[in-house]
């Protein structure tokens, strides 16, 4: 068998999606895969880890990165920046590995133009009283940020039809076995599966 390239996924959800609990869902129950961290301008939230959850940086360093090309796509967020290591990511897709980008529909766009070949899921709520719901149970932000994220998913919703795949996140085993189908089919392609098993059909076809 010979290594075969990652696949890139990009996963978007509104504000109160629920897609952070899944891609921690899969990174416990399908191999191969990792999560992209982040850069970000923001501060962290209670119990967030500095090289865990996001990489904390002062919009200095931020933009100091932009100016270098580093990042495979960046946007600015209800105030605040965030960006995908271009090096990480092209590296870890080298060697192998498939890796999930949890991005919103802005960079969802950038990183099409630059790696066509990515494969993209959108999350749906099943209802907004569930979006408003999930924010409320963070209880890290308050009324008016709430109404701020709530509008903004309303524009996130818009671009629904711009991904590959719909996958409505109302019972949360569901929505993970479908996302877990998606990675297998995809897996599973004429392609990677060549690369895959190149010396196997090499002796079969001799």
């Amino acid at each position: 068998m010979t290594s075969t390239i990652g696949t890139l996924y990009i996963i978007s959800a509104p504000s109160g999606g629920g897609k952070t609990s899944l891609v921690n869902a899969l990174l416990a129950n399908v191999p191969n895969i990792e999560v992209s961290i982040s850069h970000t301008t923001r501060p962290p939230r209670p119990g967030e880890k500095n090289h865990v959850n996001y990489h904390f940086v002062d919009e200095r360093t931020f933009v100091d990165l932009v100016t270098q090309n580093a990042f495979l796509e960046y946007a600015k967020v209800f105030g605040n920046y965030y960006g995908t290591s271009r090096q990480w990511v092209t590296d870890k897709l080298a060697a192998g590995i498939d890796i999930i980008l949890e991005i919103d529909w802005q960079g969802t766009q950038q990183i099409r133009q630059l790696l066509p070949d990515s494969t993209t899921i959108f999350l749906l709520p099943p209802s907004w009283q569930t979006i408003q719901a999930r924010l409320g149970e963070r209880a890290q932000d308050n009324a008016e940020v709430i109404a701020r994220r709530m509008a903004a998913a309303r524009t996130e919703l818009s671009h629904y039809h711009e991904y590959d795949y719909l996958v409505v996140n109302d019972d949360f085993t569901t929505a993970l076995a479908d996302l877990k189908a998606i990675i297998e089919a995809r897996r599973l392609r004429n392609l990677p599966q060549q690369q895959k098993y190149a010396d196997l059909l090499a002796k079969l076809l001799a």
